[in-house]
């Protein structure tokens, strides 16, 4: 992924008001994040531990959405597969909750998907941060494929929002 700005992380937001995005916490450290690691990027607010927010780059376009998510004392304890990357890490997989772009999502309409509770997909598919054990299967598809196969799974989520 292409390191992005705060700006154009604000500019793609999909599923919440130009105003909600204004206001919305960016992480401060995103000239430090690993983003030739990164299929997309993606944080927990700090201030209010229930939303979470994923940006990623699809067909040469940005888009970014804002998602509600339990918060650490309301998460069942059961190991969950992440949708995404196929992962059970031991931090945990959340049901993550994105309002539906558009009017759809003024009537109160959302969709939902299954992350992993820290946004770390990528890091779990490269290796770069232990997911705890037996979290990840062994997989005889190349790691190009399993990231492709993330991707795809992101775009699906995503066309799900904004459909």
């Amino acid at each position: 992924m292409e390191p992005l700005t705060e700006q154009q992380i604000r500019a793609a937001f999909v599923n919440c008001s130009k105003g909600e995005a204004q206001r919305l916490s960016v992480p401060r450290d995103l000239a430090e994040r690993p983003w030739a690691e990164l299929d997309y990027l993606g944080w927990r607010d700090p201030r209010a531990p229930e939303r979470a927010y994923l940006v990623i780059e699809l067909d040469g376009r940005v888009r970014a959405l804002a998602l509600r998510c339990p918060t650490a004392a309301t998460r069942q304890a059961r190991p969950t597969m992440c949708a995404m990357c196929l992962t059970t890490p031991a931090a945990g997989v959340s049901l993550m909750v994105a309002a539906r772009a558009g009017k759809a999502g003024k009537q109160g309409n959302s969709v939902g998907t299954y992350l992993c509770s820290d946004l770390s997909c990528s890091l779990y598919l490269r290796g770069r941060k232990d997911p705890g054990p037996g979290a990840r299967l062994p997989e005889t598809i190349p790691l190009a494929e399993q990231i492709q196969r993330t991707v795809t799974n992101l775009a699906g989520f995503i066309g799900r929002v904004t459909a």
